[in-house]
């Protein structure tokens, strides 16, 4: 299949779309995003990348960093975490609280913003530098020692991050955040800041459609943690827009109000896409357009 020519068609198709969302401003760095910033990029089993636009330019990813947090504690305390969130599709907003209240402080899924606090409390209860420990952990996920927080965007995510500081107290009145809260904050805040490209992010998903191997053939999880996360993927990974995802684009994966997404095919490819205008629900306007038309047009989603 020619991968790249249907890239680079449906790249030229979107780029002329009129609905390109708005960049997120409630974190207000993110607000200074070029909003005409647009990339695409596909690599394949066999690790060939197929890329457009502005593939290889970093950007924010913010919550897609949930996935990576969730594969790291995953492969320190194993199935013990599911223990202390659940893998149920929220149906709210990202940053919802009243579920949270309703269900005793476990969070519906890893994947919306009290889920991650709670994935971060795990890693910096076993981690002895929490934020370089990730970095590395992601560097060896993508064979990349050049990915890095975004410190600028970290900064103005504590500034603003009043709703997340409300998630981890809340949290912590139920007993489920074992440390200091302001310590838990500042590592979900760095760990949102992470920046990557589109060519980066696929390289560091790649395990997702390799059963848990690297690009490097690392084993990082077991083929079963691996479709486990798939299917996380699948149900919550975009906010409250999981099931319209699942239904016009049928794969599992991730989103984040930078702008990115990146989503799998299992034994087919990882494709990421980067476009920082967003819909009303939060996810990339183009991004999800692309991400339509490329499993239309090639037929390849997981159903």
């Amino acid at each position: 299949m020619d991968f790249q020519g249907i890239i680079e068609e449906i790249y030229a198709t979107v780029k002329q779309s009129e609905n390109k969302g708005t960049v997120a401003s409630y974190i207000p760095e993110l607000s200074k995003v070029n909003p005409e910033k647009f990339g695409i990029c596909l690599l394949d089993i066999n690790q060939k990348s197929y890329f457009a636009g502005d593939a290889e330019e970093s950007f924010s990813i913010q919550s897609i960093s949930k996935v990576l947090t969730l594969v790291q504690a995953l492969s320190i305390v194993g199935e013990d975490l599911w223990k202390r969130v659940g893998v149920e599709p929220s149906g709210d907003p990202f940053n919802f609280l009243s579920l949270l209240e309703l269900e005793k402080g476990i969070p519906r899924n890893p994947l919306i913003n009290a889920g991650a606090l709670v994935v971060c409390d795990i890693l910096v209860s076993h981690l002895k530098n929490p934020k370089e420990d990730f970095l590395h952990f992601v560097r060896a996920l993508a064979n990349d020692k050049t990915i890095d927080y975004d410190k600028k965007v970290a900064l103005s995510e504590k500034r603003t991050g009043f709703r997340n500081a409300a998630a981890a107290n809340l949290l912590k009145s139920f007993g489920n955040i074992h440390n200091d809260v302001d310590a838990v904050l500042d590592f979900y805040f760095h760990q949102c800041s992470l920046a990557m490209s589109c060519k980066q992010l696929t390289k560091t998903f790649f395990l997702f459609a390799n059963h848990g191997q690297c690009t490097q053939l690392h084993k990082f999880l077991q083929p079963s943690q691996a479709k486990r996360i798939n299917a996380i993927m699948l149900s919550c990974g975009f906010y409250d827009e999981a099931g319209e995802f699942s239904f016009k684009v049928g794969l599992p994966g991730k989103s984040g109000v930078g702008g990115g997404i990146v989503a799998i095919h299992p034994d087919k490819y990882c494709i990421a896409t980067w476009s920082p205008g967003l819909n009303h629900k939060g996810n990339s306007s183009l991004g999800m357009q692309v991400l339509e038309q490329f499993t239309t047009k090639t037929g390849l989603s997981i159903f």
